[in-house]
């Protein structure tokens, strides 16, 4: 069962604790070669309101999160800024890409702060998002890197590599990898209670990941607003409304 401190309501001494470690963490992680500047900032801001939320271990969770994303996208880095499909900034994450990966999780973190009675459903959909974005940039930069035969998912015809809605088995194997690892940590941290949560998470991601590839091989294309950024809230909410529709 979850502690009930992990999603009591918090006194102010809390939140200002969370946001002096944060303030002081993100001043000396700067130089790491994970996030813009901005990019930092943002974090900072996410960080403090996950640490105020859900306490230390909502905010390794994330923290986790983005280091695995982070190794993931270096894994043959030069091989796919000579392809044409690495990251841009050198892999570095701007604001958009914090938001876009983690704004249905600090949705679902300060619901589960404000209800703590809900906070056992709230806290299934706040893993399943992470696990279904973390499943997205395991099964994208793999199977940019490493899959042998990409097709579009919805017609299922051979597409170059990093092409929206591309598919391929060795990115799909990855995206079920990159899902069930970031359940076992939501298991590990006390986020998730029972191996049938963990099973629920890692499969939702996978389809969340899925999914987010119809859309982006139906839509993304046609509709020049729907950004990646966009599809990736998109794709964590769905995760987090599917996990919690079957919880």
């Amino acid at each position: 069962m979850l502690s009930p401190s992990l999603v009591a309501p918090q006194a102010w001494s809390h939140w200002l604790l969370a946001v002096t470690l944060n303030a002081v963490l993100i001043s000396l992680a700067q130089r790491l070669p994970l996030l813009t500047r901005a990019g930092w900032v943002h974090a900072g801001i996410l960080g403090s309101l996950l640490w105020g939320c859900l306490g230390l271990r909502g905010w390794l969770a994330v923290v986790i999160y983005l280091a695995l994303g982070s190794l993931v996208t270096r894994l043959g880095f030069r091989t796919k800024q000579a392809r044409g499909l690495a990251e841009a900034r050198g892999g570095l994450r701007g604001p958009e890409n914090v938001w876009g990966s983690a704004a249905t999780g600090a949705l679902l973190a300060g619901a589960a702060a404000l209800a703590p009675a809900a906070a056992p459903l709230l806290l299934v959909g706040f893993a399943a998002s992470f696990a279904a974005k973390l499943a997205d940039t395991f099964g994208s930069e793999i199977g940019k890197r490493w899959g042998r035969h990409t097709l579009l998912i919805t017609t299922l015809r051979p597409v170059p590599p990093g092409t929206e809605g591309a598919i391929s088995l060795e990115g799909t194997a990855a995206s079920l990898a990159g899902s069930a690892l970031m359940a076992a940590l939501m298991l590990a941290l006390g986020l998730l209670a029972g191996s049938g949560a963990w099973l629920l998470v890692t499969l939702v991601g996978l389809a969340a990941t899925l999914i987010e590839s119809l859309i982006g091989a139906s839509f993304q294309q046609r509709w020049g607003w729907l950004s990646n950024e966009l599809v990736n809230g998109l794709q964590t909410a769905i995760g987090a409304l599917l996990a919690m529709a079957f919880s």
